[in-house]
């Protein structure tokens, strides 16, 4: 039965006038079409941002809006060869949230399409336990590629990024329901003492 439904997109970006909106715009009615729920979770919320000084509240916050979360996709720029500085404090900021759940990763920037970035990401979710799966989607030069409304102008670029989405959907789908029934049947944090003593 398919189930690891609600995914959490994770903007990378707070800065003014940033593509990201028109990428993640893409994003989520992609992940949507494959059956996915997305809800989207924007640095820039006034509500969030304060996450970027240690904001208690703002914190809480953030951890509210990533509970009951199946998996995430982050869709984030590249700055000087890695991930920005408010995303990493953001990831950051939490930690069980992210425990045995998938992170699709999503890049855009110049002419390395954000790859840097991506690879950046891999290390630190790993220490955050989660498993970022293989395929990703790239976009170079995107403010060439998509419109204000988040639509890839190019006919075969946009038949080129959906295959590449059908694949990384696909990939997205069996980590979130396999990793679902895992912590279903076994919670992740749970001590091996305390499973000896039970």
């Amino acid at each position: 039965m398919t189930h690891g439904n609600r995914i959490v997109v994770i903007l990378g970006s707070i800065r003014e006038d940033r593509i990201n909106d028109r990428v993640a715009a893409w994003v989520t009615g992609q992940l949507s079409a494959h059956g996915f729920a997305p809800v989207l979770l924007d640095p820039a919320d006034p509500d969030l941002l304060p996450v970027q000084i240690g904001d208690k509240a703002a914190v809480e916050r953030l951890r509210q809006r990533m509970v009951g979360a199946d998996g995430f996709v982050i869709v984030t720029p590249e700055y000087n060869h890695a991930e920005p500085g408010t995303l990493k404090t953001l990831i950051d900021s939490v930690t069980a949230e992210w425990w045995a759940r998938p992170v699709g990763l999503i890049g855009y920037g110049g002419i390395s399409g954000g790859l840097r970035a991506i690879e950046a990401l891999r290390v630190i979710l790993a220490e955050l336990h989660t498993v970022t799966i293989r395929d990703t989607l790239s976009f170079a030069s995107p403010w060439r590629r998509f419109d204000e409304m988040g639509r890839i102008t190019d006919p075969e670029d946009a038949a080129a990024a959906e295959a590449a989405m059908a694949v990384f959907a696909h990939r997205l789908r069996w980590w979130a329901d396999a990793l679902t029934d895992a912590r279903a049947a076994r919670p992740y944090d749970r001590p091996v003492e305390e499973e000896a003593e039970g």
